[in-house]
């Protein structure tokens, strides 16, 4: 099954059954896609949290960026591709390497070619830049090993595909401490620094291709933006002056009534029936 059927089968699926999601704002008021798309088209960077193997976080990813492109100039970029593959990314883009090379080459996710490759296509297709925006994996697991100090030790290349040292960094920060709270006993330090070195990189290579005028989309998952920390903490240390938006992803058994835990975590909260199936 090519992926436009795939996209066009969850369309009318959710266009048949409406209660698949609802999408709240902040204060859990409900809000068509309409209103949700006026806000955000006002804004020059959107977060767009996502859980993983949730196909509405998907299919919804696509519809706001195909629809958004219409109306402004879009800069995209993604958790999900490393920065050193970020040029591999670009000969895809250019049509210098093909779809084989390009999965071949770049260590992509396992659900890149059903979750991601629409994405990236569109982009290939539209003629809009797209970014590797995360640490590659093993640097981030070396400062989960060995701490920030570890960063020290990279070459100059290496260190380009990684936010600039030193990090800053804030421990005390909620979200940060609920990794610690949920890891119980596995929960180091290192552990949060980890998760900070990533939040940190993402959000330089967002901002170190951001162009005045131009909407940057990025694509994460939803606790790395959730709350307004993570990503969005490290941006705003930056750049306070732009205007940043929020979509997270949230699953629940009734989404027609919006959990109080699930108030407040992100501008537009897309409340995705439990039952929905899976990506993997």
């Amino acid at each position: 099954m090519s992926i436009a059927i795939s996209f066009l089968l969850i369309s009318n699926i959710i266009t048949a059954q409406t209660k698949a999601y609802v999408i709240y704002n902040a204060k859990g008021k409900k809000v068509s896609y309409k209103k949700m798309m006026k806000k955000i088209t006002k804004s020059d960077i959107l977060m767009f949290g996502e859980l993983h193997n949730n196909p509405i976080s998907h299919w919804l990813q696509y519809e706001v960026t195909s629809d958004l492109s219409k109306k402004k100039s879009l800069i995209l970029g993604a958790e999900m591709i490393e920065a050193d593959d970020h040029q591999t990314l670009v000969s895809y883009l250019n049509d210098e390497i093909d779809q084989e090379a390009f999965d071949t080459l770049a260590r992509l996710w396992p659900n890149h070619n059903t979750d991601y490759a629409p994405l990236v296509d569109f982009a290939k297709e539209k003629g809009i830049d797209f970014i590797g925006t995360n640490i590659p994996r093993r640097f981030a697991n070396l400062v989960y090993k060995q701490g920030f100090e570890a960063l020290d030790e990279l070459t100059e290349e290496e260190k380009s595909w990684i936010a600039p040292l030193p990090i800053t960094f804030d421990p005390t920060l909620p979200k940060y401490q609920e990794i610690l709270e949920m890891m119980g006993d596995h929960g180091t330090p290192e552990l949060v620094k980890a998760q900070a070195i990533k939040d940190a990189t993402m959000a330089h290579f967002i901002l170190s291709n951001y162009t005045s005028g131009h909407l940057f989309i990025h694509y994460n998952g939803a606790y790395h933006s959730d709350d307004y920390e993570g990503i969005v903490w490290y941006l705003k240390q930056t750049k306070p002056s732009l205007k940043y938006m929020t979509i997270t992803t949230v699953s629940q058994a009734n989404v027609n009534k919006l959990e109080k835990d699930n108030k407040r975590v992100a501008d537009f909260i897309i409340c995705v029936d439990e039952d929905m199936t899976t990506t993997y």
